[in-house]
């Protein structure tokens, strides 16, 4: 076996643990390979051990590895999205976690609506308050997921958000406790997907309620 798939091994093993001590299974964990700044080579290898949704950042990396690699997976798109870029992604992105103001709501449901699409969105909220980091504040988060649940074109699904990287894992339990208590007063048509996790915290969220986890470097390892 390929490290990559090594290291999928190990991480889907760990995700199915911590799962299980919170009363559910592997299965009920999404896990989106996050593939931003990986190779195309290395991408199809992860595909081959079973990956079925890979994660982008940039849009126009996303399009020239959409363009070789097609659908055969669903791409998702976890950074932050401009509006004057919606375009470019509306065609071939199944979910897009970082939705943070209406306009850009209303900018997605328009693009996707003309082509007859319906995508699904996660609010991006900001529970670490670092200034660095997109999102919008928790108060703000519900009164934005109830403005746009009625466009056309889009499907509120969840939240998404991330802890500050600390160097004890366990420190950012605050932050997806926090999180998680916002997504249970979403409308139950929308509290579908809660993402939150990566290669560092990954296990802490999923024991907080996650079922959505983002996980790059676990997988690929550290960039040289």
């Amino acid at each position: 076996m390929s490290i990559i798939a090594d290291n999928l091994s190990a991480v889907r093993q760990r995700i199915d643990a911590v799962a299980r001590k919170s009363g559910r299974t592997g299965e009920d964990i999404n896990l989106i390979v996050v593939t931003k700044t990986r190779s195309v080579a290395e991408i199809r290898e992860a595909i081959a051990c079973g990956v079925t949704d890979t994660g982008e950042n940039y849009v126009q990396e996303a399009e020239l590895k959409f363009g070789e690699i097609g659908d055969i997976v669903r791409w998702h798109m976890i950074g932050h999205l401009q509006r004057n870029k919606v375009r470019h992604v509306v065609e071939f992105i199944s979910m897009i976690h970082s939705v943070d103001d209406e306009a850009l709501a209303r900018e997605i449901s328009r693009r996707a609506e003309a082509i007859g699409k319906c995508i699904d969105v996660l609010i991006e909220v900001k529970v670490s308050g670092e200034p660095t980091k997109f999102g919008i504040g928790a108060d703000e988060a519900l009164r934005i997921a109830e403005g746009i649940s009625q466009l056309s074109g889009i499907r509120v699904s969840g939240l998404m958000g991330m802890a500050p990287f600390l160097a004890d894992p366990r420190e950012t339990r605050p932050y997806f406790l926090q999180l998680k208590e916002l997504w249970d007063k979403l409308p139950d048509e929308q509290r579908l997907y809660l993402s939150m996790g990566m290669t560092q915290d990954f296990e802490i969220a999923i024991e907080e309620g996650s079922n959505m986890v983002r996980i790059g470097t676990a997988i690929f390892g550290q960039r040289a």
